[in-house]
């Protein structure tokens, strides 16, 4: 059940970094949740980091950090799917 939340999890923060960074990204649906799952691990690697891991309410700097740190990837990720597609 875990894996398939982090799937589920790495879907909706793929999803919401491609949406933020600008233009069109050629990752497919396969690609994107795997580096939504990367970004989400990595930004909850962050927030423990930066001692913002647990806070009152809902954690929206972890949220936060998840899809910045998505959308990084996806940026990182585009352009060598691209030229690798050629």
């Amino acid at each position: 059940m875990t894996i398939l939340w982090a799937l589920v999890a790495g879907l909706v923060v793929g999803l919401l970094a491609k949406l933020v960074l600008p233009g069109r990204q050629p990752v497919p649906l396969w690609l994107t949740i795997l580096v939504g799952a990367a970004g989400a691990v990595l930004g909850n690697a962050a927030t423990s980091y930066f001692g913002v891991r647990h806070t009152g309410g809902i954690d929206w700097i972890r949220h936060l950090l998840q899809v910045g740190v998505a959308a990084v990837l996806i940026a990182l990720v585009s352009p060598a799917y691209a030229g690798r597609r050629r």
